[in-house]
């Protein structure tokens, strides 16, 4: 097991230089918040293979290749509602060592059958530790009932929770990480600028 930089800077301070090959990340997050450039920096800094449930590929490749300086090869893949587990898996089977597997988002897989979106869960695990790979898993947070999110945040070895509160004069970006499975979870939450890029907010807070 190695560590793999997420490709954000303040995470990888946090976190001593990255997280374990081989995790399972799940980042919460509203849908209209700005959580999509947490992806593509995770997407961007070593080889992704990116597995879109919801917009068309061309519209993810546009939003990735804004950056020509980038390395690292994305690979993106569409996931339609007919598509088994089973074909999903095979989307993320030839992985590259030391990539990522994006999957955005995991709602429409929550969705399915319980102990086969548990296993599909396991077997997407496997596919990232055997090449020393990791992990994210988009789930938007929503008003409807969505059972098997206990299930995505139990499987998860991490959990970042990105909050979004939008006030009179500013909108303000909090990413908690309230665990870390075998690592230390954040005491307390980063405050992120969310623009084009992500960084680290030094604005003060204003009660």
């Amino acid at each position: 097991m190695e560590t793999l930089p997420t490709g954000i800077s303040v995470l990888d301070r946090e976190f001593g230089g990255g997280l374990p090959s081989g995790s399972v990340v799940v980042l919460t997050a509203d849908p209209a918040s700005q959580s999509e450039l947490i992806l593509d920096r995770f997407s961007r800094v070593r080889d992704c293979r990116y597995l879109t449930t919801v917009r068309p590929v061309d519209a993810v490749e546009d939003a990735l290749t804004l950056d020509t300086d980038e390395s690292a090869a994305t690979d993106v893949r569409r996931i339609d509602d007919g598509d088994t587990f089973d074909g999903v898996l095979e989307r993320a089977a030839d992985l590259p060592e030391r990539g990522t597997v994006v999957v955005d988002s995991v709602e429409p897989l929550e969705r399915r059958d319980r102990t086969e979106y548990q296993e599909f869960l396991n077997d997407l695990r496997r596919t990232a530790d055997e090449a020393d790979a990791m992990v994210l898993l988009h789930a938007l947070k929503s008003d409807a009932d969505t059972p098997n999110r206990l299930v995505t945040e139990q499987v998860a070895d991490l959990v970042f929770d990105l909050r979004t509160t939008v006030t009179g004069t500013e909108i303000v970006n909090r990413l908690i990480v309230p665990k870390y499975r075998g690592g230390a979870a954040l005491e307390e939450p980063l405050k992120l600028k969310l623009t084009d890029s992500v960084s680290v907010d030094t604005s003060r807070d204003i009660a």
